[in-house]
């Protein structure tokens, strides 16, 4: 089940954004899967936001294509390294096939 849900804030998409972003490096399908949902949920804010308050926070700007090209490079990933996926591949061998 997803970390992120119709409660969470932009810090929670960020966080998770940022904490998954290894999934490559952990070799973490579970990881790469937080990281899609993380960029989908960045895609839903305003692509530019104020972090923290007035003086002590700093703006964070997504460019969306960006965020949709990491969709689409986690999912390859996912399709590749996914075990239930990777099992899914039968080859023919007929060999010894008689008629």
């Amino acid at each position: 089940m997803s970390t992120l849900s119709s409660s969470s804030t932009y810090s929670d998409a960020v966080d998770a954004y940022l904490d998954n972003a290894s999934y490559e490096e952990d070799a973490s399908v579970t990881k790469a899967k937080a990281f899609v949902t993380a960029c989908r949920f960045l895609i839903r804010f305003p692509a530019r936001t104020q972090v923290g308050g007035r003086g002590a926070g700093h703006e964070m700007e997504f460019d969306l294509k960006t965020l949709r090209e990491e969709i689409t490079a986690a999912q390859d990933w996912i399709a590749v390294n996914d075990e239930p996926a990777a099992g899914r591949t039968t080859f023919g061998d007929f060999s010894d096939f008689r008629y």
